[in-house]
């Protein structure tokens, strides 16, 4: 194995995705995160694989496109672990895409590397492309090598402490991927930690994981501004214990300087006025007040207590994901890139139930977000338990018929991937609650 050892090596094997690794211990593969990491040689986290197969998808769709240039890609993960987000990038891409990969993975526990390459040395990609160069260190110092095409950060915690110097780090076009663990924070449910990390509050109700994740947003983008760049957001996802947001960031003082006009508030319960205004800034949709919707996003700038219970913020007010991104994430090609096919003589000695509950994950991990796509930079996001109880409608109305209903009213409509039934629309408000009532009466 790799040189220097490693406590508990062989361990046993086990398999994400596509890709083979060894663990001092098998995991436990649940749907939420750790308590704590503890204190074992390696953190491995299986709540995070569908987050590590959406990275894979997503790095395939900005090579594809052009994002990352047409040279070689210099990746940064930067809190590694196991390393298996990079082997995954390695081994599930396809060989063209991964012969450009130029990959760094850094942690600050050396025996996580060293098993982090010694699965890569025993269980190299497929294709025989792409190598990895281990960093014992800290991110903040180690990501400051600048040019990086591809910046991953997925801290057990809070990532504010390593955003500027990763912004700092990235080249003219590049991605930053992010990740969330302090989700009680970033969903008002506590609300100093919220203030002193990321300067906002959050009203902690069914849309307070939409309202995280645009919290994280506003934070990405007001650090990319400070220093002369600009975000264009891929993806943003709440997956069980985690918030995630993907963007693009492009070097522009232009677009820099604008950074206050992609940043504002949402109100709970708006007024006619504060609906007025957010119509006037193009950020309702519909010209009606005769019925006020459960929600609006306002300006930054627009005048309010900030202490009033119903606002959260500040926090992004644009498109949340981008729709040809998302788009490229069907079931069909996440099996393809990354559901494992069965194999005989399998190392981690699964059967074929166990392949078919692997890329069973593997399709859940994308569900919805294709058909999100279509309308990811619609405004309202309406979770359908709250809608029945908004319109006093019997039972909520299903999401598929709500979508399917807009759809044929001629809107732009769709299913999301979120933790609760929900849609998002560009509908105006009366046509949404015709809709829900012609679906579930009122009582």
């Amino acid at each position: 194995m790799a040189e220097g050892g490693a406590g508990g090596w062989p361990g046993v094997v086990h398999r994400e995705g596509r890709t083979l690794m060894r663990l001092p211990n098998a995991p436990e593969i649940t749907g939420q995160g750790p308590r704590a990491k503890g204190s074992g040689s390696v953190f491995h986290n299986p709540a995070m694989a569908g987050s590590r197969t959406r990275s894979v998808l997503l790095l395939r769709h900005a090579i594809e496109t052009g994002i990352l240039g047409d040279g070689a890609i210099y990746a940064l993960d930067g809190l590694s672990a196991t390393g298996i987000r990079a082997r995954r990038w390695l081994n599930e891409l396809p060989p063209d895409l991964a012969e450009r990969m130029r990959i760094t993975i850094v942690d600050l526990d050396p025996s996580a590397l060293v098993w982090a390459k010694g699965s890569h040395e025993e269980f190299p990609p497929a294709h025989g492309c792409g190598q990895i160069n281990p960093v014992e260190g800290d991110l903040r110092s180690v990501v400051l090598e600048s040019g990086r095409h591809w910046v991953d950060i997925d801290p057990y915690g809070s990532p504010v402490p390593f955003i500027d110097t990763a912004i700092q780090s990235l080249a003219r076009s590049s991605v930053i991927e992010v990740s969330a663990t302090d989700t009680a924070a970033l969903t008002g449910s506590s609300r100093h930690p919220l203030l002193r990390r990321y300067g906002a509050r959050v009203r902690t109700d069914r849309l307070a994981h939409d309202s995280g994740l645009r919290v994280m947003l506003a934070m990405v983008a007001k650090a990319a501004a400070r220093h002369d760049r600009a975000i264009e957001p891929l993806l943003s996802v709440w997956d069980s214990h985690h918030l995630r947001v993907s963007t693009r960031v492009i070097r522009s003082v232009e677009a820099a300087n604008r950074v206050e006009g992609g940043l504002g508030w949402r109100m709970h319960s708006p007024t006619a006025e504060e609906v007025e205004a957010s119509m006037a800034s193009g950020l309702h949709h519909g010209t009606s007040l005769e019925q006020l919707p459960m929600n609006c996003l306002l300006p930054l700038n627009y005048p309010l207590n900030q202490s009033d219970s119903r606002v959260s913020g500040p926090l992004w007010v644009g498109a949340m994901g981008e729709a040809s991104a998302m788009s490229s994430m069907t079931v069909e090609r996440a099996i393809e890139a990354c559901g494992p096919p069965a194999i005989g003589n399998d190392p981690v000695g699964w059967t074929e139930r166990e392949f078919d509950l692997e890329r069973r994950r593997v399709a859940r991990s994308v569900r919805n977000i294709s058909e999100e796509a279509g309308a990811i930079d619609a405004h309202h996001h309406i979770v359908v338990d709250d809608l029945a109880t908004w319109l006093g409608v019997g039972a909520p109305p299903s999401p598929r018929r709500m979508v399917e209903a807009l759809q044929k009213s001629g809107h732009r409509a769709g299913l999301t991937h979120y933790g609760r039934p929900s849609f998002r629309t560009d509908s105006p408000w009366e046509d949404v609650a015709e809709a829900a009532r012609s679906l579930q009466p009122p009582m």
